[in-house]
């Protein structure tokens, strides 16, 4: 199945609540890839954290990569399946913790929780990757893909940032998509 044939199965803009990449620009925005975070603008003047150069931290492998996605889709499904975002929120950079409390996250995932979507299926499958993961800034990187399940697949867009010696959930767009049995063509 090609890019082009998820795109049409997707849902459009009228899609439920658990869609946020408008709130993803914003924290984005507000980490420093943009505009500095208003938080960090009131706080008084602390030391800067001690971030290693871009060529020490490791690029996370194939493996690496995948068990990143698998921990945070098992973390949004435990949260989903509780009611509680608080550990999800507390494994997350700090900017994520920031810019989302748990009754936020609560609102943000609605949409999952309301269509019953089982993540925990992720898990069984590996993730294809839509392209290799980008880096968006010296601390950040992003992988978009899918976990295709079978009727409905889970499209992902993550972003990880570097935070006290590892990768840390940075930002998350998970959209549930309708996978299509290719027709042949007459």
């Amino acid at each position: 199945m090609t890019f082009m044939t998820l795109q049409k199965a997707m849902p459009g803009p009228s899609a439920p609540a658990f869609r946020f990449s408008a709130l993803l620009a914003g924290v984005l925005a507000l980490s420093g890839m943009g505009a500095p975070a208003l938080a960090q603008q009131a706080q008084p003047q602390a030391q800067p954290s001690v971030q290693p150069p871009p060529s020490i931290r490791p690029t996370p492998s194939q493996l690496e990569l995948s068990k990143l996605l698998w921990s945070t889709i098992a973390a949004v499904d435990h949260a989903n399946v509780s009611g509680n975002y608080s550990v999800l929120r507390d494994i997350s950079a700090q900017n994520f913790q920031i810019n989302f409390n748990p009754a936020r996250l609560t609102e943000i995932f609605s949409g999952l929780r309301q269509l019953n979507i089982d993540l925990s299926t992720a898990l069984l499958v590996p993730p294809t990757y839509y392209e290799a993961p980008q880096m968006v800034s010296n601390d950040v990187f992003r992988v978009r893909g899918v976990f295709q399940l079978r009727p409905i697949a889970i499209g992902f867009d993550v972003y990880y940032q570097w935070e006290q010696g590892r990768w840390k959930l940075f930002g998350i767009d998970l959209q549930p998509q309708q996978m299509t049995e290719a027709q042949p063509t007459p």
